[in-house]
């Protein structure tokens, strides 16, 4: 029996306690369950004296578990109690399952292959020989693309890698560049991979007063810009990179690579810019004591890069394993190990100049990222994977995906982006509104993948797994002298477990985060994501340092005369380093007499480019930007900053 309101509020006057006004909470309730059901339902009702009566107070609307939060307002907290029963989800949970079109077709390859194969000895024989096929066409065709060939007269070309030159940067060549000798009458056979063209300096070089970034580095081309000039013509500054300049000269092709014999043509100078095979080169007005060129009409039974062979090799292997495979267990093994050496061998490979060190390296780094993919194959891959019969979507989509990640050096090389850091993202053109977009986009992946993650009531867990991976980023971020560097395969780790559910965009950011995460570990390694400044800006990055203080310059049309302040012993300097041309023509150290120097004009009377910088030993730091002096005798003062 249902009470009267009247009685209802007056029992309700005389079994409240005066104490809960004191401290705020209930104790547990006595009343009937009937009671308290229409006094709740009566709860947005304001009493007008016609039989209607106010609401309940808050305590009667809420658990006396909430009360230990009676400091946060009550709206916050009913907020906060809606959201947490949004992300519980539907009960029961909505199990999310690809209904595939055209089933019958779908899995006909491997209801075939389980027709005239029951027994699992007889599918793990049919298995381990559609291996075998693999790995002996694979390893058959890398042979041969390995054997470089031959040069009639110049012998075995020495393959080397696409960012090869005969000159290093600031003075690393030594004085008057004696440790990058001989500067000419000398050859090489040579072979480039393939892809070249897309290799980029990372840090800033100094040609003249020009700085060159994020650019292929080839300086020189054909003289006087001479379309008709053959490549035993085209002059090349001996710090252009030598793959990019033979692909600039028309002597290898960007696609397959190719052989070629550089030779070395001492000083030259004057070297022009020009745009030849899609690189386009630096102009350089000065002369340089290395130069090189290449020569013309070989006879050669060179071996073209086979990587595009070696792809459509995989690629059918793979396939074929993906349509006829319906465990996961023996699809994902298999792939992920026959994409990883693909990467590491051919697509993307370090720098190894043979492949007997390539392959021992490969074969390092392949087994800690086995152990790496057995945990996310057993929380991400397989949950998504088992009772999935859409073998052909699961193909297009997956695989689709794990290529165009693990092929990420062709696929998003238009990206203008190669290093997550402030100081890349701010000199990169284009860098930041391509980070803006990737932001906003993962973003809206994020959104869908969480709307599906809440149907199957997964999301309040993954909530917490990824509050960890925040948690963790930002004690990365706030840890001194080290810097955080998101590479590949650790953007693939933090977002893999967000692609567990059975659908069909899960089923392509899975693939395309697994691809990633093999090449990033086949051709990097498991590179640490902690790193210092040195590690960070790598070998020939900018210092930061201290620049000499130039104090007086005397210019003439014969010589030019250049004084300075000591450099600060306090800070380790004991001498300064001064680049003619950018090659270092002199060094002073402390106690060598007066901290100047007077340097004559060269005998083909051309402009000349000074640069200073501090030096420890014999190494150097920051040098200054150039100044110019000019054929006439005039001096073009430096610009601030270091080059």
């Amino acid at each position: 029996m249902v009470s009267k309101p009247s009685d209802l509020e007056d029992n309700t006057e005389r079994n409240v306690p005066s104490r809960w006004e004191q401290d705020g909470g209930p104790e547990p309730s006595t009343s009937s369950s009937s009671t308290l059901d229409v006094r709740s339902r009566a709860s947005s009702d304001v009493g007008d004296g016609n039989g209607s009566y106010g609401p309940l107070p808050v305590w009667l609307r809420e658990s006396s578990k909430s009360f230990h939060w009676r400091w946060v307002p009550y709206r916050v907290r009913q907020s906060a109690r809606a959201v947490a029963a949004w992300t519980e989800g539907p009960d029961p949970p909505q199990m999310q399952k690809i209904t595939p079109f055209f089933p019958s077709l779908q899995e006909a390859p491997a209801r075939l292959v389980a027709a005239y194969f029951p027994r699992k000895v007889q599918k793990a024989g049919v298995l381990g020989a559609f291996l075998l096929c693999w790995l002996l066409t694979f390893s058959l065709v890398l042979h041969h693309s390995a054997s470089a060939g031959n040069i009639k007269g110049y012998g075995r070309p020495q393959p080397i890698w696409c960012g090869a030159s005969y000159w290093s940067g600031g003075n690393s060549c030594g004085l008057n560049g004696n440790r990058c000798r001989p500067f000419d009458n000398a050859m090489q056979a040579f072979r480039c991979p393939a892809n070249c063209k897309a290799t980029h300096v990372l840090n800033p070089h100094a040609v003249g007063t020009q700085e060159i970034n994020y650019k292929p580095f080839v300086i020189g081309g054909p003289p006087g810009n001479d379309s008709g000039a053959s490549p035993s013509e085209y002059i090349y500054r001996a710090d252009s990179f030598v793959c990019q300049a033979a692909i600039h000269a028309g002597v290898v092709s960007n696609q397959r690579g190719g052989c070629g014999v550089v030779k070395l043509a001492g000083e030259r100078g004057n070297f022009t810019s020009t745009k030849r095979n899609g690189i386009q080169s630096i102009a350089f007005d000065a002369s340089f004591p290395k130069s090189f060129t290449f020569i013309s009409g070989l006879s050669s039974n060179c071996i073209k890069d086979l990587r595009w062979p070696l792809l459509a090799v995989t690629a059918i292997f793979t396939t074929i394993l993906s349509v006829c495979t319906a465990s996961p267990a023996v699809f994902f093994p298999c792939v992920f190990t026959m994409l990883f050496f693909h990467v590491g061998l051919v697509s993307d490979p370090p720098t190894n100049t043979d492949y007997a060190s390539l392959s021992s390296l490969i074969i390092g780094r392949f087994l800690p990222a086995a152990f790496v993919a057995v945990v996310f194959y057993r929380y991400s891959i397989k949950p998504q994977q088992e009772n999935l019969n859409a073998y052909i979507e699961r193909t297009i989509l997956w695989l689709g995906g794990a290529w165009i990640g693990s092929l990420n050096n062709y696929t998003f090389d238009f990206i203008p982006i190669q290093r997550l850091t402030p100081s890349d993202l701010r000199a990169q053109p284009g860098a930041r509104l391509a980070l803006v977009i990737i932001v906003v986009t993962l973003f809206a992946i994020a959104l869908g993948q969480v709307w599906y993650l809440r149907l199957e009531g997964r999301l309040p867990r993954y909530l917490g797994i990824y509050g960890i991976f925040v948690s963790f980023l930002i004690f990365c971020v706030i840890v001194p002298t080290l810097n955080l560097r998101i590479h590949h395969y650790f953007l693939a780790l933090l977002l893999l477990p967000g692609t567990r559910v059975q659908t069909r965009p899960s089923l392509l950011y899975q693939g395309i985060l697994v691809g990633l995460f093999i090449n990033g570990t086949a051709r990097w390694g498991f590179d640490s994501i902690l790193q210092t400044t040195t590690e960070l800006r790598g070998p020939d990055g900018p210092l930061h340092s201290s620049l000499p203080n130039i104090t007086s310059v005397i210019p003439a049309v014969s010589n030019i005369t250049f004084s300075w302040a000591l450099p600060p012993l306090q800070n380790g300097y004991d001498g300064i380093s001064v680049l003619v041309n950018d090659v270092e023509r002199f060094r002073w150290y402390h106690g060598e007499g007066e901290s100047e120097k007077t340097f004559l004009r060269s005998e083909d009377g051309e402009r000349e480019y000074f640069r200073f910088a501090y030096m420890r030993g014999s190494g150097a730091a920051d040098f200054t930007k150039a100044g110019v002096w000019e054929v006439d005798g005039g001096w073009k003062k430096m610009e601030k900053g270091s080059s």
